[in-house]
């Protein structure tokens, strides 16, 4: 059989095209409008509503402006909350550009201590190659969020503000990735030298110091201490005095971290449900705990995000954002594109596929705060929290219907006590371990 594409071929394929007249309308149509404007299916857009049988009350959408620290806004907004809380305030705000210094960091000495473990491997080695990508990335994951926020505390983002740089990270990622990679050439070649380990960990710490002097340039220096005073919503004035990010932390968040842990809902055949599970070399603080996913069928996992909501809990969750989005109605449904009508078309794969082949994965996180609930107590849609800013759907909230949430939420990170007794015990047990690259990895990898 030819394997070429023949002339013969081309002309009956255009035949094809110019036979059927809904083509040359689709034609008309894509050529002159953006294709999300054609294919949109207005009759759902126009029947979705941002109203919820259960609405926590939240203050106003934060922006990540043009960076790739979504997970941190989104574990933040969820620890605001409870500050917020404590203080009595109605608008409040933790600094996403504190935590950001030390993920930075501690992402920093991750990679140093990484490529001092694989310094036998060739360049063109598969692991190597994967640290080599993207050694200081700005995205994450809820147990690297919270390990941050366990050992470095929170501060009000008064005490360490937004730069030019925490709100635009390409150029500071891109200095720093060209030093770190400096560095492990030079960790590599003294290796080849003979250089004992001791040695090379002492030309680590000269490394990080000239990682931290570069952080502090674009980012500032974050705080050891603050004097913390604030007038709350009922017009009192408080003053705690000098406080440390961790005592703010114990004082007005008081959010035990050890208690949330992260469920997914990956179908695909190589990750059994009910299992526990890891990826290697995914992390930031060296000495923190490690990346755990409980993978299980979609009704606990979505049962367990309820629950959370019912009790006034907000819930951090990882998921595909780009697919079926309309963004500036802040709209995220599965039937939102009518993309068959078209192009004659339909998209088929189901959410292992999907997965499998690359076509879906955990790309942002965002904040569950509301949940639609019918009659029976199943969910219709779900209020969600970005860090977009305000001019997207709802003053920055979104409405996910179900059926997206079904398609393309990945993971929720919940409290324990929502969980049943044998997915507790499971959490004990020793994870599966997975490859840096595997997809369930994506969102720390996120830009």
């Amino acid at each position: 059989m030819d394997k070429r594409l023949t002339p013969e071929m081309l002309g009956e394929y255009s035949g094809l095209f110019w036979a059927d007249e809904r083509n040359v309308a689709a034609l008309n149509a894509v050529t002159a409008a953006d294709i999300h404007q054609v294919a949109l299916n207005r009759n759902l857009a126009a029947s979705t509503d941002h109203t919820f049988s259960i609405h926590l009350k939240t203050p106003k959408a934060t922006s990540q402006m043009k960076s790739g620290r979504c997970w941190l806004f989104a574990g933040l907004n969820v620890l605001r909350l409870a500050a917020r809380e404590s203080l009595n305030l109605e608008e409040f705000e933790l600094s996403q550009n504190y935590l950001m210094f030390w993920d930075k960091l501690e992402k920093a000495n991750y990679f140093l201590e990484n490529i001092l473990e694989t310094l036998d491997r060739g360049t063109d080695d598969r692991l190597v190659m994967h640290l080599l990508k993207d050694p200081i990335q700005d995205g994450g994951q809820w147990d690297m969020f919270a390990n941050l926020a366990a050992k470095y505390g929170v501060v009000p983002k008064t005490v360490m503000p937004e730069t030019a740089s925490s709100g635009n990270t390409r150029t500071m990622n891109a200095l720093v990735t060209d030093k770190l990679r400096e560095f492990a050439a030079v960790l590599r070649r003294r290796h080849a030298e003979g250089v004992d380990e001791a040695e090379l960990r002492r030309i680590k710490l000269e490394m990080l110091s000239a990682v931290y002097r570069l952080l502090t340039i674009h980012l500032g220096e974050p705080p050891r201490s603050f004097d913390w005073q604030w007038r709350d919503k009922d017009d009192e004035f408080h003053r705690d005095g000098e406080l440390t990010p961790r005592g703010f932390f114990d004082r007005h968040v008081c959010v035990d971290l050890r208690e949330t842990v992260c469920l997914i809902n990956c179908p695909t055949a190589d990750k059994p449900f009910n299992r526990l599970y890891t990826i290697d070399c995914l992390g930031s603080v060296v000495e923190g705990g490690i990346v755990r996913y409980l993978n299980v069928e979609l009704e606990p996992f979505k049962r367990a995000a309820v629950r959370m909501l019912q009790d006034g809990k907000p819930v951090w969750f990882g998921c595909d954002v780009g697919k079926r989005l309309e963004r500036k109605l802040g709209i995220l449904a599965g039937e939102l594109y009518r993309y068959d009508l078209v192009y004659g078309l339909d998209f088929e794969s189901d959410k292992a596929e999907r997965v499998d082949y690359g076509q879906s994965l955990m790309t942002h996180a965002m904040v569950l705060t509301g949940v639609d609930l019918d009659d029976d107590g199943y969910p219709r849609k779900w209020r969600v929290e970005n860090s977009w800013g305000e001019k997207v759907g709802d003053e920055g909230y979104l409405v996910m219907l179900d059926d997206w949430f079904d398609e393309f939420v990945f993971e929720v990170a919940v409290e324990r006590k929502y969980l049943s007794e044998e997915q507790r015990a499971l959490l004990e047990g020793e994870p599966v371990h997975l490859p840096p690259w595997d997809p369930m990895g994506a969102l720390a990898a996120a830009e």
